[in-house]
């Protein structure tokens, strides 16, 4: 009798232990799903194109087309034959494609402002929002005259995207550029 109670409770144990296996077996999924290689992956792999594209359209417009950006979301791993996920930012011109540490400090405001702003346009497309307020806090000095140029007309192209675009700067020629102004100084008092 003690025998069959026993075989009749090892049943029941293997068939909790069978539940718990497909249990683990859900969150074993669940936990892929949720790592960085699921969903967090496959939004950022929706989102990269539409990004990449947004930038190279201002990018374009602020160099006549001479840079390009690339975003790289994996590479092969030097030790194994296994790929590693990663954001690299690959950017071209017409010397060739270079570290972005190479280029000038014009050329990398130019390229921040470019993914900065494809950035703001797709989350807030992807939000159903409008964006409100762009504010570019100096980062002209960096830039030649051709430069800034560019810059005033990438700003003036992309101004119906925002509800207000606020640049703040210490160049007196560019003041002219924008149709309202507010001038601040420092005074004794203040």
């Amino acid at each position: 009798d003690h025998v069959a109670y026993k075989a009749k409770e090892r049943g029941q144990k293997e068939e909790e232990l069978q539940q718990i296996r497909e249990t683990l077996g859900i969150y074993r999924e669940l936990q892929l799903a949720f790592g960085k290689k699921g969903v967090q992956a496959l939004l950022i792999e929706s989102a990269i194109p539409e990004i990449e594209d947004e930038a190279n359209r201002l990018l374009s417009r602020m160099t006549d087309g001479r840079m390009h950006i690339r975003f790289e979301t994996q590479r092969e791993a030097k030790s194994t034959d296994t790929t590693i996920e990663t954001l690299d930012i690959r950017i071209s011109d017409e010397i060739g494609t270079r570290d972005y540490e190479l280029y000038s400090g014009g050329e990398a405001f130019r390229i921040n402002f470019a993914i900065r702003v494809a950035i703001s346009k797709v989350l807030a497309r992807r939000a159903g929002a409008r964006l409100q307020t762009l504010v570019l806090d100096e980062g002209f000095g960096t830039q030649d005259v051709q430069g800034r140029e560019r810059l005033v007309e990438a700003i003036n192209a992309i101004q119906n995207d925002f509800e207000k675009i606020i640049v703040i700067t210490h160049i007196d020629e560019l003041k002219d550029a924008f149709p309202v102004q507010i001038d601040v100084w420092k005074t004794g008092d203040g």
